[in-house]
């Protein structure tokens, strides 16, 4: 059934803010504030404060970066993660054997015990956003060549990243906008021990592949389910046995309530390239 109304946000790049008959424009999430009236006009019961927040838990905080280019969200408090199969892909395939074809016959872990490891496989979360123009931007002016601004900007996005009040476990990197107009620092935590809970058949993930499921509606069960695992401290760790399940700060519980024509729809995510990282800083 069609939907009347549709909201998309990219938490990494930019917020798509419109209905499918009606306007369209790109913001920043940490800006929503400044659509939330509109918003709430078309539907949505939530504030813009709920989705995203520095200070509380928020809708941010149950969407992740998965395997530095997928979006995945957060489906229970203990670190219970769902994305689509092609993301998850890799790692069906790289825990796969000639006794346990995961890719063909799926894998279920019966228990926490029975979850599988992914070496390399990094889950990022977004801590905060902050808009580093003036920054940037200081000493620059209209008649300098490209390449002296380039260099310029280049040197005073390093000192920002430099200068940057982070945790021990966090992270930093800065991203140009609208061709270079308006700087942003993103402080971000990332976990490196992320186990494979779940995952359907490829017959199932992938049916039809993109011939039958370039538009909607899709008729796979693109998903998979992983869990992230963390020191005893909720913090990041290297894998190990004695790591726990990671304790969210916010999730999205599963409705089975389905939905009707005109409800508002909100879908937040990252988009689907890589992005760049503090690791290296670039």
């Amino acid at each position: 059934m069609p939907m009347k109304k549709f909201i998309g946000l990219s938490l990494f790049l930019f917020i798509l803010l419109g209905t499918l008959s009606a306007q369209e424009g790109m913001w920043l999430p940490n800006y929503l504030v400044r659509n939330e009236a509109e918003m709430r006009s078309m539907g949505m019961k939530m504030t813009a404060d709920e989705i995203y927040s520095e200070l509380k838990p928020s809708l941010k905080d149950a969407i992740v970066q998965f395997d530095g280019g997928c979006t995945a969200s957060l489906i229970s408090p203990n670190g219970l993660l769902l994305t689509n199969h092609h993301c998850g892909f890799d790692q069906i395939q790289d825990r796969s054997t000639m006794e346990n074809n995961y890719v063909e016959d799926g894998f279920w872990a019966a228990t926490m015990a029975d979850e599988l490891p992914n070496p390399g496989l990094e889950v990022m979360f977004v801590v905060r956003m902050e808009d580093v123009t003036a920054q940037a931007l200081e000493g620059v002016s209209p008649d300098l060549p490209p390449r002296d601004r380039q260099s310029l900007v280049d040197a005073n996005l390093d000192k920002v990243r430099k200068n940057a009040a982070l945790k021990p476990h966090e992270e930093a990197f800065t991203q140009s906008f609208y061709e270079g107009i308006q700087y942003f620092l993103f402080v971000t935590v990332t976990y490196t021990d992320v186990r494979l809970v779940g995952a359907p058949p490829s017959s199932v993930g992938k049916f039809g592949d993109d011939t039958d499921n370039w538009v909607w509606p899709r008729h796979s069960g693109d998903f998979s389910l992983f869990r992230i695992y963390s020191g005893r401290d909720n913090l990041p760790a290297g894998y190990s046995a004695s790591n726990v399940p990671f304790q969210s700060k916010h999730f999205l519980p599963i409705s089975i309530k389905g939905v009707k024509e005109g409800d508002f729809t909100l879908v937040m995510g990252f988009p689907g390239v890589p992005v760049p990282t503090s690791r290296p800083m670039a």
